[in-house]
């Protein structure tokens, strides 16, 4: 059987550091979706790993994203979202126009050689898929669509991502490493015992429930169980589809009516994450429907919690060095974690 990630590496602060220098400000991040800055004069903040994030709509209509970090003295400058035609430094009120430009340093008239052109808002590279909005540090990393690989076309085979409406976010945090709550994304070994709602309407059996890995992606694809009369079955969508793009997007389609719901697994400290999740569904999905869907994700969601946290507090006891993975169940994971330590090189 194959061995896990060293168990320290879920609890250590170092590796934490080293994760966000060679995993965070190197790969594709989702943060919001193209509604948070319909406009010109729009903009939205975000986190890809610890880095703080701006995306702008300046008047010229061109989508852009920025290290949401003051040239001055390092302070975030933005907060939020809203609509201004300038992003003002609440600390020294440095002040920068939605391009990124310096428009204003006080006092900067009585400097010699003052540069304002060379004080603009560091840019990073952004691009979309459908309405989802992906911020990469890396200006020269791969573009977006080779990271996604397969993912696009397996998700249009049962839905059209652009006819999509966003209907809301949830925000929540868990006691636990990042990387625990990836891989409890990355598997279904645990759903008959954890999960019962959930293998109650999807075939969860090792021969039903089909895992595929390509490059950065990891795929799971579940079907309905024969004789299913839940909400979810006769709808538009005949199984359910749950997507990763390493190293902390999920994607989430359930069979049913159009629906799709994703977000990113950020670290906050070395036990500590944040989760966002947004949703969206096609224009007419009945919202009796929706509320069904959002319950069920939600019972999910709570059993999840309890699993990882409780991974959590396993893991750092020191007592064992590391686990195991069994190689059919969880090749998923084990991907995920080949992944990891080669961007990390050890």
């Amino acid at each position: 059987m194959e061995r896990t990630l060293p168990w320290n590496w879920y609890t250590d602060p170092e590796v934490l550091r080293l994760e966000q220098e060679r995993i965070f400000t190197r790969s594709w991040q989702y943060v919001g979706h193209k509604g948070q800055a319909t406009d010109p004069g729009s903009f939205f903040t975000a986190m890809a790993g610890r880095t703080p994030i701006v995306v702008t709509r300046a008047r010229d209509d061109e989508l852009r994203a920025f290290l949401n970090v003051c040239r001055h003295r390092g302070s975030v400058v933005a907060h939020g979202s809203g609509r201004r035609e300038t992003l003002q430094c609440s600390y020294h009120a440095w002040t920068y126009g939605l391009d990124g430009k310096l428009r204003a340093a006080p006092r900067s008239d009585r400097e010699l050689d003052f540069e304002d052109e060379e004080l603009s808002l560091v840019p990073l590279a952004l691009d979309t898929w459908g309405p989802f909005v992906f911020v990469n540090p890396d200006v020269d990393a791969p573009p977006l669509a080779e990271a996604l690989g397969p993912v696009p076309a397996q998700v249009a085979e049962v839905l059209d991502v652009d006819s999509l409406e966003f209907r809301f976010r949830t925000e929540f945090e868990l006691d636990t490493n990042w990387k625990v709550a990836c891989e409890n994304f990355l598997e279904c070994y645990h759903c008959p015992v954890a999960h019962p709602g959930f293998s109650a309407v999807v075939d969860v059996s090792a021969d039903a429930y089909k895992l595929e890995s390509n490059g950065l992606t990891s795929s799971q694809f579940g079907h309905l169980r024969a004789g299913d009369a839940s909400v979810f079955a006769g709808g538009d969508i005949p199984h359910g589809q749950f997507h990763f793009l390493w190293p902390n997007f999920g994607v989430n389609i359930f069979p049913g009516s159009p629906n799709l719901s994703c977000g990113p697994i950020i670290p906050v400290g070395p036990e500590r994450t944040a989760r966002f999740l947004d949703y969206f569904f096609a224009p007419d999905v009945d919202e009796r429907w929706m509320n069904e869907l959002i319950a069920f994700d939600n019972q999910v969601g709570r059993e999840d919690t309890a699993l990882v946290e409780g991974v959590q507090r396993g893991i750092r006891s020191g007592v064992l060095d590391a686990g195991r993975l069994m190689p059919q169940s969880e090749q998923l994971v084990a991907h995920f974690q080949r992944l990891t330590a080669e961007a990390l090189a050890y």
